[in-house]
This record gives C-alpha cells, sequence and structure tokens, in this order.
C-alpha cells in the first residue's frame, strides 16, 4: 500500500493525459474518462500545486458523476494524504468504508494514513518540547546574567 502512496507519475504519462484533457476542454466537451484520468495522474505527481488540481478535478467529478464516486473517494484519500492532510484523507476513507467496509487496500491505506499522523505528531511534539528548552535555557541564562 505504501507504495502506491510513493508511486509518482511518468511526465511523459502526465503530459499525454494532459493533453486529451485540454483538447476535450477546449471542444467543451470533457468525457468523465479524460478528467479521471487527468487527475489520477496529478495526484500522482512530484508537485503539491499538480496534487492540489488533481484533487480540485476529483471532488468535481464526485459531485457530478455518482458512479465513479468510489474511485474518486479512493484517489481523493490518497491525494489529501500525499500532501499530508490527514484528517481530511481519513474522511475520504471512512467514507468509501462506508460504501465497502470490507475492502482491505482501503483499510491498509486507513492505517497508514493513522501511522503517519502519530509520527508527525510526535516529532511536532519533540519540536515544541526542544524549542520549550531552547526558550527556559535562554530565560534561565538571562536570569543568571541579570543577577551578577
Amino acid at each position: 500500500m505504501e507504495e502506491i502512496l510513493n508511486e509518482i507519475v511518468p511526465p511523459a504519462e502526465l503530459e499525454k493525459f494532459e493533453k486529451r484533457y485540454q483538447q476535450e476542454l477546449e471542444e467543451q466537451n470533457v468525457t468523465h474518462k479524460a478528467q479521471f484520468e487527468y487527475a489520477w495522474c496529478l495526484v500522482r505527481s512530484n508537485y503539491v500545486a499538480d496534487i492540489k488540481k488533481g484533487i480540485l478535478l476529483l471532488e468535481d467529478l464526485a459531485t457530478r458523476h455518482p458512479d465513479g464516486k468510489r474511485d474518486y473517494i479512493y484517489y481523493l484519500a490518497i491525494g489529501h494524504t500525499r500532501i499530508k492532510e490527514y484528517t481530511v484523507a481519513l474522511k475520504y476513507v471512512r467514507s468509501f468504508l462506508q460504501i465497502e467496509p470490507n475492502n482491505q487496500q482501503v483499510i491498509s491505506l486507513e492505517q497508514i494514513i493513522k501511522k503517519k499522523m502519530e509520527r508527525e505528531g510526535m516529532i511536532g511534539v519533540a519540536v515544541a518540547g526542544g524549542a520549550a528548552l531552547v526558550v527556559g535555557g535562554l530565560l534561565g541564562l538571562g536570569f543568571a546574567l541579570a543577577k551578577k
């Protein structure tokens, strides 16, 4: 499961689906398939701006095309996980599990997201604790110097 979060779309593949999407957009006849394929590539990009664009396209599809909602929700969870929006990603995972409660791939994704949240939460606590120690040390040094 971790590999899907680390998978990077080959530039040629992204370009291919972007051209198809842009062509259909110019013709004002964008198919669900073209929009999904482009969004799917964007969500697997190395760039946060691309991932966010892919998320917007998937959100649009999820509201306008209910038949593919299951796939859209899954890739929305992937996209939000890749940009470290874990709370939103979990929301999509839980929505998916309401549709398919026994989907092992999504259950695995949920576990990975929770681990990432814990790990990054612990890093945040460590950074905050380290900053507090530095501030405390500086204050202590300041008081010691002031007493002299």
